[in-house]
């Protein structure tokens, strides 16, 4: 049991750890991790490792409003979901791959959402936070095959980050984000705002009003007609979206759909 001084923040029943800022004296179990700086302290019972917590004490700003997008981490847990299949075929171990895999999908279930504690304000490439979903991943992995956090026995680089960077992996989430959010999210949304203009034009085809140019009385014409244009522009705005897609769906020379 070691002591330090952190910056505890309660929200929505989570708490995040944070240096800086020093607030109260708290107690708490940490483990040693490792990376090429050397030894640091993790909280024991986090799934991430060195390269995230040094993250948390340099860029120590924003708080949880400006933590990285839900979508966003969900996001990583697709794709080293995917690239740990990948990599099975190509020579890594099936157990220790299909141990990623599962944790990587918990991932992107959103089960281990409380262990992405970054904020947005990172270097540019998104660096941190490929490596916050490795060393998660990766300590996750080692706990479903019955080792510790911190032993490296599923390694974050090696096998998680196998054969990817953070200049691919990060856009590669982006849109990966981008295209669930649309498709989950936007475009229902939408569809439901399309569908109820429409009625609102049908219920209002009987009732004349006054036209208005510029603040002035123009020509006579219905509520319905007038809400048809707006029901008009939201099925122009859909397809727009739609349009946008192909694009979104490229990653490199691949697609994700």
């Amino acid at each position: 049991m070691a002591m330090y001084i952190v910056s505890r923040r309660l929200s929505t029943g989570s708490t995040t750890w944070r240096y800086g800022n020093w607030l109260r004296s708290y107690s708490t179990a940490f483990r040693e991790e490792r990376d090429t700086f050397g030894p640091i302290s993790v909280p024991s019972d986090k799934l991430w490792g060195a390269q995230t917590q040094r993250s948390l004490q340099n860029f120590d700003r924003g708080g949880d409003r400006e933590r990285m997008p839900e979508p966003i981490i969900r996001a990583f847990g697709i794709l080293k979901k995917c690239a740990a299949k990948v990599n099975i075929e190509y020579g890594l171990d099936p157990s220790v791959g299909k141990a990623i895999m599962q944790a990587a999908h918990e991932v992107a279930e959103g089960k281990l959402s409380d262990h992405f504690p970054l904020v947005v304000w990172q270097t540019g490439s998104g660096t941190q936070s490929n490596m916050n979903a490795n060393e998660v991943i990766a300590n996750r992995a080692a706990e479903i095959l019955g080792h510790k956090h911190g032993e490296k026995f599923v390694h974050p680089n090696d096998h998680v980050n196998r054969s990817q960077s953070s200049n691919d992996t990060f856009p590669t989430v982006m849109h990966i984000a981008a295209a669930t959010e649309i498709n989950s999210r936007l475009i229902p949304k939408l569809k439901t705002l399309h569908l109820t203009l429409h009625s609102k034009s049908v219920e209002f085809k009987d009732i004349v009003k006054i036209g208005r140019t510029h603040t002035q009385d123009a020509t006579p014409l219905t509520l319905g007609q007038e809400f048809s244009g707006y029901t008009t522009q939201v099925k122009y705005g859909i397809d727009r979206v739609m349009c946008t897609q192909p694009h979104m769906y490229q990653v490199g020379n691949t697609y994700i759909k």
